[in-house]
């Protein structure tokens, strides 16, 4: 679904659109399989449920999982939608862990050592 794109993000094609949701969603299972090839370490046991990291345009934000988006969507708040002229096929770049933790702590998220919001 991704592949490298430069040293700090991933390039992908993804259907956008809007939700009534107040934070970008993908499904949960391609959540957790992202998380689990970008954001793993394989050491000990680890959480897959941290933020994905996406860039739309020329705005970051970050994407949980929810079971009610469609496979191959990338659902977003309305307010972000209107900007970005959706519904549309479009490109999305994808943090990489090292970029996701630097934008997520901008944003506000706290994170420890492993990497997991506190």
């Amino acid at each position: 679904m991704f592949e490298r794109f430069s040293s700090g993000y991933y390039l992908g094609r993804l259907y956008v659109e809007p939700y009534d949701g107040t934070t970008a969603a993908i499904h949960s299972d391609e959540h957790e399989r992202l998380n689990e090839y970008l954001y793993a370490t394989g050491e000990g046991v680890e959480r897959l449920d941290t933020p994905l990291v996406m860039k739309l345009d020329c705005s970051h934000f970050p994407v949980l999982g929810n079971e009610g988006v469609p496979t191959g969507t990338l659902a977003v708040p309305y307010e972000l939608a209107e900007v970005c002229s959706l519904p549309d096929d479009r490109h999305v770049l994808l943090a990489d862990a090292t970029r996701a933790r630097e934008l997520l702590r901008y944003a506000g998220y706290d994170f420890d050592d492993t990497g997991v919001k506190t």
